[in-house]
């Protein structure tokens, strides 16, 4: 998986706007969810552990109580890939779905 160009970076990070970009020269992704609870936090994560599972990419992530911190990168690109756009597309579906039914 090769790094996204700074054209391309930008062209892919208009389809995750929640998503903040920290490193302009390299590309990591960072988004805050927050939820009702504990639950529907860890529901979250459960749901799109399987699917980072099948992606083969995984997130940085942390969760406390009803919030989960997530940073996405290619360790092996060195930068942002189309696997951490497409990540970060997964999450906010998930999150949409949990947000919508509390």
């Amino acid at each position: 998986m090769k790094r996204l160009t700074g054209v391309e970076r930008d062209a892919a990070i208009s389809a995750v706007p929640e998503w903040t970009l920290l490193d302009e020269a390299g590309g990591q992704l960072q988004r805050e969810f927050v939820f009702a609870g504990f639950g529907p936090a860890f529901a979250f994560m459960t749901e799109v552990a399987l699917a980072a599972e099948r992606a083969d990419h995984h997130p940085d992530w942390r969760n406390v109580y009803d919030r989960v911190w997530v940073t996405l990168t290619t360790h092996d690109a060195q930068g942002l890939t189309q696997k951490d756009v497409s990540l970060a597309q997964v999450m906010d579906a998930a999150y949409a779905r949990r947000a919508s039914s509390t």
